[in-house]
């Protein structure tokens, strides 16, 4: 079935899913822009804005009040309407990149937002990109590209802070949804975490064999072309940000 863009749909009793129109084989049918309000708040907290669509950033902001605007990581997919968003609802943008912030606080993990009449807990979670962040509210945990609702995500950051990023996800309590920037909710945060862990790990070896092969000081690209042989090359350059966390993880260690 073709992805209801534009309309609002209630996943758990206080999220909701507003699917931004920016579909790729980068962001799946596309951006996921989450809305936190508990049962009976007239506010909510928005996660996400996602593109400069203001026809999507306009059906977003229907749904308001706004009491604040959080990003889970600065991707343009994520971020780039989050700015005018926010003067838009009138309501702070807080994100763990002080460029993205519009107010005066940025986020932090450890951090408790109080919006939408919820509490919600801050994760930091590195590893997609170095500004990565999660929420935890109520038994779900919106996860940005950390976790995807379908397939793996790529590294434009540390492999080695992207492994205990997983491992703090693996370690929530048995039945945490997931809610993610891209593709469906998922039923158990630990599955998936432990999944992607065994996923990494199969890389990582594959990757290690690969410059063992090549020989000498092969490139990400020169890799990608060995371990990803069986991918549609337009993939491939996405899959290079990935090999080279694993290549710095590699020589690191």
């Amino acid at each position: 079935m073709s992805p209801a863009y534009g309309e609002l749909r209630e996943v758990t009793p206080f999220a909701s899913v507003v699917l931004a129109e920016n579909p790729s084989v980068m962001t799946l049918e596309g951006t996921n822009t989450w809305l936190l309000r508990a049962p009976g708040s007239s506010s909510c907290a928005v996660v996400d804005p996602g593109p400069l669509d203001r026809a999507h950033l306009a059906r977003v902001a229907a749904f308001g009040p706004v009491d604040v605007v959080l990003l889970t990581h600065g991707h343009p997919d994520h971020s780039e309407g989050a700015a005018e968003f926010g003067v838009l609802v009138g309501a702070p943008v807080r994100a763990f990149d002080p460029r993205f912030q519009l107010g005066s606080e940025g986020l932090a993990g450890g951090d408790v937002v109080e919006a939408g009449g919820l509490e919600i807990r801050v994760l930091a979670t590195p590893g997609h990109t170095d500004d990565s962040l999660c929420f935890l509210v109520e038994d779900a945990v919106l996860t940005g590209d950390t976790v995807l609702g379908r397939g793996t995500t790529v590294l434009d950051g540390k492999l080695r802070d992207y492994l205990e990023s997983l491992k703090i996800l693996a370690d929530l309590p048995p039945g945490t949804t997931v809610l993610p920037g891209h593709g469906p909710e998922l039923p158990d945060i630990g599955s998936v975490a432990r999944a992607y862990l065994t996923h990494r790990e199969l890389r990582l070896a594959q990757v290690r064999a690969a410059v063992a092969e090549l020989g000498g000081s092969p490139t990400a690209r020169q890799v990608v072309e060995v371990v990803y042989a069986d991918v549609d090359p337009s993939l491939w350059q996405a899959a290079e940000w990935s090999v080279r966390s694993q290549l710095e993880y590699l020589a690191d260690s």
